[in-house]
């Protein structure tokens, strides 16, 4: 199964973003360090990026949750997408960046279990 449940957004200053968003929509979020925080109530979940280093997309990135990560990648690049970051570990699972045919920017992430 894949389901769009998760927008990252590339920030600047992560505390300033969040300050925004609790005072402009009342949402509460969860500091993942510094320069990660993530608004994780609703059907699609938002999180800021703040790091500036390959893990952080150029733009808003729709993020897919998938049971297998592996058989996914197979899948994306069977139909013709590039991987652009390779699957690496965070703290909620495991993800890959990749684009599409059309050069758009996507993600797919396995939660970790438990």
């Amino acid at each position: 199964m894949a389901v769009l449940d998760y927008c990252e957004m590339p920030v600047g200053r992560v505390a300033q973003e969040v300050a925004f968003d609790e005072k402009a929509f009342g949402w509460r979020f969860t500091h993942y360090g510094p320069d990660y925080a993530a608004h994780e109530e609703g059907p699609c979940q938002l999180a800021l990026n703040g790091t500036a280093d390959t893990q952080q997309a150029r733009a808003i990135l729709a993020v897919i949750r998938v049971d297998a990560i592996e058989a996914a990648r197979a899948q994306v690049v069977a139909a013709g997408g590039t991987i652009a970051v390779d699957i690496y570990a965070y703290p909620g699972g495991r993800r890959f960046h990749f684009t599409d045919p059309a050069g758009l920017e996507l993600a797919c992430y396995e939660p970790a279990e438990g």
